[in-house]
C-alpha cells in the first residue's frame, strides 16, 4: 500500500497569526478503498468534496501568508468535520446516493478510519493553531472555508455566501459587516446550515479552547469564481486579523451544551 496522507500542510508565516481550515478540499480516495463502488461521477458532486475550497484556500493562504490545513481524502470515506461520536460521520447515503462502500460497515473498519484519517487530520490542525500561536505569542483567528450548491432539492439558494457560527461573535459579525458592505452580495447568518454542531472541527479547535473563529460557506464557482471570491475575502480576512480583540483567548458557551472540561 503507497503512502497516502490525509492531510497537507501550508507552512505559510505563523507570525502572522491567521490559520486556514479546509476540511472538505479534496475528493480522493487511497487506492485501496477503489471508488466505495460509486461511480466516479459521484465524486465531482458536493457529496465527494467542497467543490472550490481547495483553490481557493491555496489563493488566500498566498494572498495572506496563512498557514493553512488541507483534507486531503473525500468526506465519502469520513466526514473529518464530525465528532468521532457523530452517527453522521461516515455516510451510508449522502443526498439519495447509497454508498455501497460505507454499507455495512463492520466497527474495526469504522474505527480504522478514524485512526487512520480523521485523527490525523485533527492533529495537524492542532499542531498548525499551536505553531501559530506560539510563533505570534497571542491566540490566532481561525477561518474554515466551505462551499454549498446554489439550489437544494430543486430550490434556489438565495446567498453568495454565509457565515456560519455557534457563539462566539467576535470574528462573525465585522465579518458579517464587511462582507455585505458592498450590496453586491447575499449573506447569510448561520444558512443553509447551523454552525452549532457538537464535536465539529470548530468546536474542537476554536470553541472548546476560546479561539476566534468563523466558518465561511461560499457558493460553489469555477476557476473564475474562485478567482473572484479570493480577491473579494483577502481583505476582508486581513482586515480581520489586525484586529486585537480577535487574538485573544476568550472562551464562549456553546449552544450545543456544556463544555465536558
Amino acid at each position: 500500500m503507497q503512502h497516502y496522507s490525509p492531510y497537507e500542510i501550508i507552512e505559510g508565516n505563523p507570525a502572522k497569526g491567521l490559520v486556514l481550515l479546509a476540511d472538505h478540499a479534496m475528493n480522493r480516495l487511497p487506492a485501496e478503498y477503489g471508488r466505495l463502488g460509486l461511480p466516479e461521477s459521484a465524486f465531482e458532486r458536493h457529496i465527494a468534496y467542497d467543490i472550490g475550497i481547495e483553490p481557493l484556500t491555496r489563493q488566500l493562504s498566498v494572498a495572506l501568508e496563512a498557514p493553512a490545513v488541507l483534507g486531503c481524502f473525500s468526506r465519502l470515506l469520513i466526514d473529518p468535520n464530525r465528532g468521532e461520536d457523530d452517527p453522521t460521520l461516515i455516510m451510508k447515503i449522502s443526498d439519495g446516493a447509497i454508498v455501497p462502500g460505507n454499507h455495512p460497515i463492520a466497527d474495526e473498519e469504522w474505527q480504522h478510519r478514524i485512526e487512520r484519517f480523521h485523527r490525523p487530520y485533527h492533529g495537524a490542525v492542532s499542531e498548525t493553531i499551536a505553531r501559530t500561536a506560539a510563533a505570534g505569542g497571542r491566540a490566532p483567528l481561525v477561518i474554515s472555508l466551505h462551499s454549498f450548491t446554489p439550489s437544494w432539492k430543486g430550490i434556489a439558494r438565495p446567498w453568495h455566501a454565509s457565515v456560519l457560527w455557534d457563539n462566539d461573535p467576535r470574528a462573525v459579525f465585522p465579518l458579517m459587516e464587511r462582507l455585505q458592505a458592498d450590496g453586491e452580495i447575499v449573506v447569510g447568518n448561520n444558512e443553509p446550515y447551523d454552525g452549532a454542531l457538537r464535536g465539529d472541527t470548530m468546536y474542537r479547535h476554536c470553541m472548546t479552547p476560546g479561539i476566534a473563529h468563523a466558518l465561511i460557506e461560499v457558493r460553489q464557482a469555477d476557476t473564475a469564481g474562485v478567482a473572484a471570491w479570493a480577491e473579494r475575502l483577502a481583505p476582508i480576512l486581513a482586515e480581520l486579523n489586525d484586529l486585537p480583540e480577535l487574538h485573544v483567548y476568550q472562551r464562549h458557551p456553546s449552544r450545543t451544551g456544556a463544555y465536558e472540561n
